[in-house]
């Protein structure tokens, strides 16, 4: 969900979710949405308007996993091509921190180039940038001394606490399609984020444990996480069946009398499937 100031809370929307068995809460990002605009939204031809108003997810996720004790709590996605990694390093660890190891972070390079801009970077080299802050985290979240020289991140060694919980840190769910995509989430990733409608996913799975099996990963280590499935039966059977670890569902930005009934309907969805 774009938890936003008139939706459901993130506190009453994380409770209402554990208390319903759901695994994890994820939460996007947007920094801001330029006046003018110039990138298509790849959903549409309208932005909605939760892209202008959504809040910042490492607080509303850390106010999530503070009313929570088994709700796993996600960023879907963290744009890192806007961040600054050693920051951003420090946000991800004590999120992981205050949650008690429930962190997974969803990461992707946007799509908004002007958000981009505003921030410094260059659409162009935004993928070989995400890497490498990537690669830079990594040495953060594992080193007492960390550094890293590259073409774009570069610091002498540095030391930053806390360390996440989880080791050797948080799970990486690299958002993305077919092939790009999913070649990233092998490259530096624990895990695959394609979005239903975009790609024939469960026929790529096939592919895409090749490509981890060539590549020297284990495939069966690469979650496949699928945002934007629809809780319905026999998409999610199907989803399982080809070896889909779990099925991300939208809820609109709205209040919570409008939101928990849509909870309770997927809920009864899953706990059917279960």
């Amino acid at each position: 969900m774009f938890p936003t100031d008139y939706s459901i809370a993130p506190v009453e929307l994380a409770r209402a979710a554990e208390a319903r068995g759901f695994e994890s809460l994820w939460f996007p990002e947007h920094t801001h949405i330029p006046a003018k605009r110039e990138s298509p939204w790849p959903g549409g031809a309208e932005l909605p308007k939760m892209y202008y108003d959504v809040i910042e997810p490492f607080v509303a996720l850390a106010a999530a996993a503070a009313v929570t004790t088994t709700l796993r709590v996600a960023t879907g996605i963290c744009l890192v091509v806007q961040r600054d990694p050693i920051q951003t390093a420090k946000h991800v660890a004590t999120l992981d921190r205050v949650s008690n190891g429930r962190f997974m972070f969803g990461i992707g390079a946007g799509w908004n180039r002007e958000e981009m801009r505003n921030h410094g970077t260059d659409a162009r080299t935004r993928i070989a940038l995400m890497r490498e802050r990537v690669l830079a985290m990594k040495e953060i979240w594992t080193k007492a001394k960390a550094e890293y020289h590259g073409r774009f991140v570069d610091f002498a060694p540095i030391m930053t606490w806390p360390k996440p919980v989880q080791q050797p840190h948080p799970p990486i769910h690299v958002g993305g399609g077919f092939p790009a995509g999913a070649a990233r989430a092998i490259a530096y990733g624990d895990g695959w984020m394609p979005i239903h409608g975009r790609d024939e996913i469960a026929a790529r799975l096939p592919e895409f444990r090749r490509m981890a099996a060539d590549a020297g990963r284990d495939p069966d280590a690469l979650e496949v996480s699928v945002f934007g499935a629809r809780p319905e039966a026999k998409l999610l059977d199907e989803l399982r069946a080809a070896g889909v670890h779990r099925a991300i569902f939208g809820l609109p930005p709205a209040p919570a009398g409008e939101v928990l009934p849509l909870l309770d309907r997927a809920a009864s969805v899953v706990h059917s499937l279960r």
